[in-house]
């Protein structure tokens, strides 16, 4: 049979690598570390390829090699901001959801962004709320899924492609129900099929869009959240159980 080439890959070593991390990924539902620690763990040769697509774009490499810092945050600062804004819509809605906007690891975490892989995990962190601003994936286990696909599509960030790995098998043990089979699309969010859906959609809408990577958010707070979507080439969810423009909270503390 063709299966022989399992037993190349498959040592007792790369097996316990691999459960060790599906329990990370696995957890990072109940504690965020988890996936931080993930991605750090990940800094080696599954870094090579995602470093080497996002070298081909100069901004992206340019800013990767000075190493530039993100945040803090002023949600105060940033509420003050014209509605309608990037800035005010990303404050607005963490206000809303009760998350710390500065919720990401410091570079001390990362070694001090002491390679370019501890930089890219650090900046993916740092930037991972903003692309649900902007993609209008909801910040919770729904619209999660979603989210990180952009990144997969865009440069095959490795933390969130093997959490996309990993999110497919926990959806195929969870039930054994079929997809037509779900009677409430809450339920349904448990399925594989949900899940594979919203990896499809995250990772087609990186790569329809322009690299986010180098995008300097800083100075692009102040600018209307549609216009800068249309700049960059994003066309963001807006309907349904994974968005956040479904959430009543946000969509009264918007209005």
């Amino acid at each position: 049979m063709g299966f022989r080439y399992l037993n190349r890959v498959a040592s007792a070593e790369h097996i316990q690598e691999f459960l060790d991390l599906a329990d990370l990924a696995a957890g990072g539902t109940d504690d965020a570390g988890n996936v931080f620690e993930l991605s750090r763990r990940l800094t080696g040769s599954p870094m090579t390829r995602c470093l080497r697509r996002l070298h081909k774009e100069p901004a992206a490499a340019a800013l990767i090699q000075s190493r530039r810092l993100c945040g803090p945050y002023d949600v105060a600062a940033m509420k003050q901001l014209p509605k309608g804004s990037l800035g005010y819509t990303y404050a607005t809605v963490m206000e809303a959801l009760g998350y710390d906007i500065d919720f990401f690891p410091d570079p001390a975490f990362y070694n001090n962004l002491e390679s370019e892989g501890d930089y890219v995990n650090y900046r993916v962190y740092a930037t991972h709320d903003l692309h649900h601003i902007l993609s209008g994936y909801s910040l919770d286990n729904f619209g999660e899924l979603g989210v990180i696909s952009i990144s997969v599509g865009q440069f095959s960030f490795p933390g969130f492609s093997f959490i996309n790995l990993v999110g497919l098998m926990l959806s195929f043990f969870k039930t054994d129900k079929a997809d037509e089979d779900f009677t409430s699309t809450e339920d349904y969010a448990d399925s594989i099929g949900y899940s594979y859906d919203l990896m499809t959609q995250g990772m087609e809408m990186g790569i329809r869009a322009k690299p986010l990577f180098p995008v300097i958010w800083e100075e692009r707070m102040a600018q209307n959240l549609e216009e800068l979507r249309r700049e960059l080439g994003i066309e963001p969810v807006r309907e349904g159980l994974y968005s956040w423009y479904s959430n009543p909270a946000i969509r009264a503390a918007l209005a």
